[in-house]
């Protein structure tokens, strides 16, 4: 991978990372799904009304629209508000990368070797370790909230598979559309209508600045930058440097919020991304030794 290439993926990873504690921060202020609304309403207009729609069925859309704005990102925002730290949830949210195996194999039809095996099961051992940390920065309900956006998100991965679209800027403009309504509704559900009728009093600058950054770096441009890499080069490369948004994520909640890193979510940290390491490498490792090389 060409340096430029590397850096803007190692940037792509540190924005996606930073989010975490961004999304907290726009919290401070504004209800989790007018937060998250608001996000992919600006994801969707007016780009839709000059991107052309993607060559897919409209399901894949709408369900895509769904899990990656309300069970992802509605979610990951709702286990945020109810206690979650942003390092930890994006931690937490790497699960994705074990439940997408087990969807793949369900869904897809695709085999569970043995080192996805043990990864899934290191991985497993983090997450409890996580559970037992006690100092206010993880809460079950938190946890169990980033849990349920991470198989979202595993969702929306085997969505990308059977939909088969090679322009995924087009497909999250088109399937933003279909995220708001339903994040507007459930705010109104969960808190009434003061959530709008205050919403421009609520609406700080920190608020405006989280929603922008959601929208632009993190959304827009992240995506284009990232999958315009997966096409460049082979996902072996690029699929990797994922492993550094938990990093980012808890060096950017530790130096935002100033959040505590004790030994336990150190350990916890390690045994996750040594799983994710296992998942991403483990087959091509064990081949090379069967095979001597």
């Amino acid at each position: 991978m060409k340096i430029n290439d590397l850096l803007l993926a190692v940037l792509v990873a540190f924005i996606w990372g930073v989010n975490f504690s961004v999304i907290k921060l726009g919290l401070l202020s504004l209800d989790p799904f007018i937060l998250s609304g608001m996000r992919f309403l600006l994801c969707a207009l007016p780009l839709v009304f000059f991107v052309k729609k993607p060559k897919v069925h409209i399901k894949w859309l709408i369900s895509y629209g769904l899990l990656f704005g309300v069970g992802l990102w509605g979610m990951v925002s709702l286990g945020i508000y109810f206690g979650m730290s942003a390092g930890m949830a994006s931690l937490v949210l790497q699960m994705s990368a074990f439940l997408t195996v087990i969807l793949g194999a369900i869904l897809l039809d695709e085999t569970i070797d043995i080192t996805k095996k043990i990864a899934f099961a290191i991985s497993l051992f983090g997450l409890l370790l996580i559970i037992s940390v006690t100092d206010g920065s993880v809460t079950i309900l938190g946890s169990v909230l980033v849990l349920i956006a991470a198989v979202s998100l595993s969702f929306t991965n085997i969505i990308i598979k059977k939909a088969g679209t090679k322009n995924l800027f087009s497909f999250m403009v088109w399937a933003s559309l279909f995220s708001p309504i339903p994040l507007f509704v459930l705010a109104f559900l969960t808190n009434g209508g003061i959530v709008f009728t205050n919403f421009f009093e609520n609406l700080s600058n920190m608020a405006i600045f989280s929603i922008m950054f959601q929208v632009y770096p993190t959304t827009l441009l992240g995506y284009w930058i990232w999958n315009t890499l997966l096409h460049k080069y082979p996902v072996s490369s690029v699929a990797p440097l994922s492993l550094l948004i938990p990093i980012f994520g808890i060096a950017g909640s530790y130096f935002i919020f100033d959040e505590k890193i004790g030994l336990i979510k150190i350990v916890a940290a390690g045994l996750i991304i040594l799983a994710l390491v296992i998942n991403t490498f483990g087959k091509r490792i064990s081949l090379k030794k069967y095979k001597g090389v």
